[in-house]
Order: C-alpha cells, then sequence, then structure tokens
C-alpha cells in the first residue's frame, strides 16, 4: 500500500493532520471533559471511540460519501446539529452527575457497562465532528494520486495515518487532564467542581459546533 502514496504526500498529509489535530476541536475538548469528570480510563476509552468514529468518516469518504456532505449544505448542517446537540446533552448530564462519586467506582457489572457506553459516546463524537468531516470531505481527497489508481485504498490510508496521529495527541490531552483531576480528587469538593468544568467544557463546545459556520 505505501507504494500506492508517495512519501512527500503522507509526509505532507501528516502534517496538515498534525495541525489539525493539536488545535483543540470537538474531540480533544470532549477526552479532556471525560478526563476532569471521569478520569483517566473513561479518557482513553473515549480516544478509541473517538478514533473509530473518525475512522467510519474516512470510509464514508473513500465510497463517496463525503462528496455528498460537501456538496450538500443540509446533510452537512444536519450532522453538525446532531454533533453538537449530544455534547451539550453530556455536558449537561456531567455537571448534573458530578457529585456522586459512587457512580465511578460502582461495581464490576456497572463499570464494564459504563465503559461500553463511553465508547459509544466517543465514537458518537468521533463520527460528527464538523471539522473531521470537513477535513476528510475536503482535504483528503487532494492528497489521492488518481494516477496510481486504487483510490479509495488511498484513502483509507490517508485516513489511518490520520487517526494514528488522533490517537498520539488525543491520548496525551486525556492523560494531562487525568493527571490533574487525580491532584483535585484529594478533595471531594474541589473533584465536583472540576467535574462541572468538565461538563461546562462540553457545554460550550457543542455551542461552538452548532455555531461553526460552513466554509464555502
Amino acid at each position: 500500500m505505501g507504494g500506492m502514496v508517495s512519501t512527500d504526500r503522507l509526509v505532507a498529509f501528516a502534517a496538515m493532520s498534525f495541525l489539525l489535530i493539536v488545535v483543540p476541536g470537538p474531540s480533544v475538548l470532549f477526552v479532556v471533559g471525560r478526563a476532569l469528570a471521569q478520569g483517566r480510563r473513561a479518557a482513553l476509552t473515549t480516544v478509541v471511540g473517538n478514533t473509530l468514529g473518525a475512522y467510519v468518516l474516512v470510509v464514508a469518504v473513500a465510497f463517496g460519501v463525503g462528496a455528498v456532505v460537501e456538496r450538500s449544505a443540509v446533510v452537512f448542517m444536519a450532522l453538525k446539529l446532531v454533533g453538537a446537540a449530544y455534547l451539550i446533552y453530556l455536558g449537561v448530564r456531567a455537571i448534573r452527575q458530578r457529585h456522586p462519586l459512587r457512580a465511578a467506582f460502582g461495581g464490576a457489572a456497572e463499570v464494564a457497562h459504563g465503559r461500553l457506553r463511553t465508547l459509544g459516546e466517543g465514537f458518537a463524537v468521533g463520527v460528527t465532528n464538523p471539522k473531521t468531516i470537513v477535513f476528510f470531505a475536503a482535504v483528503l481527497p487532494q492528497f489521492v494520486d488518481r494516477a496510481q489508481g486504487h483510490v479509495i485504498a488511498q484513502m483509507l490510508l490517508l485516513g489511518l495515518v490520520f487517526n494514528l496521529i488522533a490517537v498520539a495527541c488525543d491520548s496525551a490531552w486525556g492523560l494531562v487532564a487525568a493527571g490533574a483531576r487525580d491532584w483535585f480528587a484529594r478533595s471531594p469538593g474541589r473533584l465536583a467542581a472540576v467535574g462541572g468544568v468538565g461538563g461546562l467544557t462540553m457545554i460550550g463546545l457543542g455551542v461552538t459546533v452548532a455555531a461553526t459556520g460552513r466554509k464555502d
């Protein structure tokens, strides 16, 4: 597969991906909010969910859905608003649940269920992230060398590069935020405040996503 995409293109795409990923967008802020509200494991589970969601976008773009999203303002707006509403809902829920620490340290079955739900929520944010949708629909196809053929395979490979960078960056953000949370955890009052900040971050993010314009 490496022979299909030139090294120059891969490096240029990786550089552009890094610039997009390192600037905190929906996925990063969601991971940070999760880390502050629920800790390291929830943050890293969210990163995995986010990445799976983002790769679904890569596959969708590779098989032609990206062109529809890019051309149809209605489809783009619908995806954006669904993502924004979901973030606001999760933020409100984080604020409401910030006091009872028992929820975070419940029984094994509860924790397992929580992990699966956290993965699903991360996936939902990843698959409805407007920044990623626009990047994959508008930028990803530009790095494909159509003369080489295997266009779909090239897109899947480039998308994998993007997601590997995203996993590294988002995990770093999550671990730093979780470390700060551990420091706060020495005082339940402080931790409740941090849970509230995490929730407010997600709500603010949801509003930002909803207000973000389409670049035509």
